[in-house]
Order: C-alpha cells, then structure tokens, then sequence
C-alpha cells in the first residue's frame, strides 16, 4: 500500500512538472507570434525614428537632416524595413532561447534572413557613401578615378559579408574559432590529396573575380609562343574549365582556368566606347572671351575623371533664333565592362555639378533642358 502511494505521489509530480513547461512553453512560443505579427510594423516604424533620432542630433549638431535623410534612408527605405522586420523576431527570438534545439533549428532561418537582409542593406548604404563622397575625396587627394571606386566598393562588399557571417555564427552561437581551426586540419589534408583540383578552383575564382572575359565575347590569346594566336568566342566558363570556340576553324579549345589565369587576354569585343553628348543653353550671346572661358571649365571638368578619352572633347557654340547660345559637348567614354562604364556616367554627373558650380563663380548661368545622351560607337582597333 505504500508502494502503490509513493507512485501516485510521484506520478502526480512529475505531471505537475510537465504541466508547469508545457503552460510557460505555450506562452513563450504566443509571445513569440505576436512579435512575428508585429515585426513588419515595427520595420516600417524604423525610418521614423531614425528620421526623429537625426531631429534631436541636429539640435546639437547641424546636419542638414532633409538632404542626409534623402540621400541615404529614403533610398534604401524598403532595405531597411526588410532589416528591422526580421531585427525584432530575432530579438523575440530570444524568448525561446532556453529551449536549445527548437531555438537553434528556428533561428537557423531567422538568423539567416538577418544576415542576409544586413549585408543588402550595408551594402547599399555603402555604395552611396563610397559614390558620394570618397569619390571627391580621391580627387582631391588627386588621383586619378578609374577602376579604384570598384575595387574599394569590391572590398567592402567582402567585409559586409563577413560581417554578416559573424552576426549569423553569434545568433546560432557557433564556436567561429572552433569551426576555422576543424576546416583548417580538414583543409590541409585535403590541399595534399587534390592539390591540382585546388589550382583549378583557384583559377576559377580569379577569373571571376576579375572577370577578364564573359561568355558570348571575343578574345584573343596565346598558349604556345611558337604558334599562332587563338581568336574565337567564349563559349561557357565552367568550374573547371573554359571553352573557346575559334572563329577560322570552329573548333572548341576547352582550357583549364588555372592555365587561363595566367595568361595575357585581348579582350577584342570591350574594345569599346561611348560617345556622351550634352547641350547648354545661355540666356545671352556669349562674348568670345566668355566661350573661351566655358570651354576651359568644361574640358578641365570632365578631363579629371578618368576613363574619359582626354582628346575627344569637343565644345562647339552656336546661336539660337532667340539670340541665345548653345553650347554642345561631345566626348567618348571607354570602359571594359557594363559596371564601369555605369561607374563613368556617374562620375559625368559629378562633372555636370563641378561644371554648374565654376560658371555661376563667374556669373554665366544656363540650363540643360536635355538630359545626356550615350551612343555606343564602336573602339577603332
């Protein structure tokens, strides 16, 4: 009779315990919900603030919040809302934390989305910033600004990335040191046992990283200083290889990229420009001094930037039936890639400012009543 008390008691017990977790379970996992539930208010809240945050700095220090708020929140506004949505399920995430496993395979989605959010929205801000203002920075300090905006922008866009590894590993609390040292043994093992897979992997990384060639381009390169050079089409560009397909004898060369890496490419389809043209308009008939004046402004202006052909710019003046004056310039633009050449129209725009600004110091105002235009125009070989 005992016995049969002392199980009652204990059975009564342990139901009770389950009870008490399953209640507390329930009402972490309800309070949960309601944060999902409430998440994309509290994303859309988010700009708000960060607009009444720039409010109350602004009374201490002047940062002219109208153009700061419109050049870098109002751009990336859906970015940062996406952001601060899955910011606070994280966080609500938290209440769940004492229940390792369901936390850990809940937050391996939340985190995740986070991260990925993060380094979308970094990424963009960091484009502006870079586009807006190291751009003048780095022609102040007078180099020349060609390809170093991508560079910087590529090597920023790696430190967002593993930033926002970092914050995924600390959301899941990984071990990154713990994990690095186990990939680093496996690592050196396998480098002994397929080290001329790993040359092939590398060379695939370089070339796309530093995209010498697409496919569907043309190209011209040498494998044997004895023979001729091979001039044909890329095919593909594979993770082991890539595929030339020759124009004379159309046969397809299938090269390692490790090989590929190393060698001088003639890039023959970017050898390649575009011609900008722009109009600008006086309220006045301009005096020979004066369009002397406005020619300088103008080629000095654009010639800074680089990737602009320094001797195709041209300014020719004509008179309107209004007895007013326009001015047409035309210059080319080269550039390798698609990114490159958006880079330089860009940077054409930062000139269109410089331009604006040198010639009302001098009292001539006129208006663009066009925007530019870009003619692609093939690059004589």
């Amino acid at each position: 009779m005992a016995d049969l008390t002392r199980i009652l008691l204990e059975a009564f017990e342990v139901d009770g315990s389950l009870r008490e977790f399953l209640i507390e379970l329930g009402l972490r996992v309800g309070l949960f919900a309601v944060g999902v539930v409430l998440s994309p208010l509290v994303g859309r809240i988010l700009p708000f603030l960060i607009w009444w945050l720039l409010r109350l700095i602004n009374r201490f220090i002047p940062l002219g919040i109208s153009k700061t708020y419109g050049e870098f929140i109002r751009p990336v506004r859906n970015s940062l809302i996406t952001t601060g949505t899955f910011g606070f399920i994280a966080l609500c995430a938290n209440l769940l934390r004492r229940y390792e496993g369901f936390y850990k395979f809940l937050g391996l989605f939340i985190y995740l989305a986070l991260a990925i959010s993060m380094a979308w929205l970094a990424s963009r801000l960091a484009q502006r910033v870079i586009r807006l203002y190291v751009v003048n920075l780095v022609q102040r300090l007078g180099v020349e600004v060609n390809e170093l905006v991508l560079i910087i922008e590529t090597l920023v866009n790696i430190l967002i990335v593993l930033f926002s590894v970092v914050i995924f590993a600390q959301g899941l609390e990984l071990n990154l040191l713990a994990l690095s040292a186990s990939i680093g043994l496996g690592g050196v093992g396998v480098a002994f046992a397929a080290k001329e897979a790993l040359e092939q992997l590398v060379g695939t990384i370089e070339l796309y990283l530093d995209r010498p060639y697409l496919p569907g381009e043309y190209i011209r390169v040498n494998f044997n200083p004895h023979n001729e050079d091979v001039y044909g089409r890329i095919e593909s560009i594979g993770l082991r290889s890539t595929k030339i397909r020759t124009v004379a004898r159309n046969t397809v060369y299938v090269v390692p990229n490790a090989i590929m890496a190393n060698k001088e490419i003639e890039n023959i389809t970017r050898g390649k420009k575009v011609m900008a043209m722009l109009f600008l308009n006086f309220p006045q008939v301009l005096k020979t001094s004066e369009e002397a004046l406005v020619k300088r402004i103008v080629v000095e202006s654009i010639d800074n930037f680089g990737g602009v052909d320094k001797s195709s710019t041209r300014v020719r003046f004509s008179q309107t039936e209004e007895k007013n004056t326009r001015a047409r310039v035309n210059f080319f633009i080269m550039g390798s890639s698609e990114d490159s050449l958006r880079l330089r129209k860009l940077l054409i725009e930062l000139a269109n400012e410089t331009i604006s600004t040198e010639l009302l110091a001098y009292g001539l105002r006129f208006t663009m009543p066009e925007p530019m235009v870009y003619i692609d125009s093939p690059m004589t070989i």
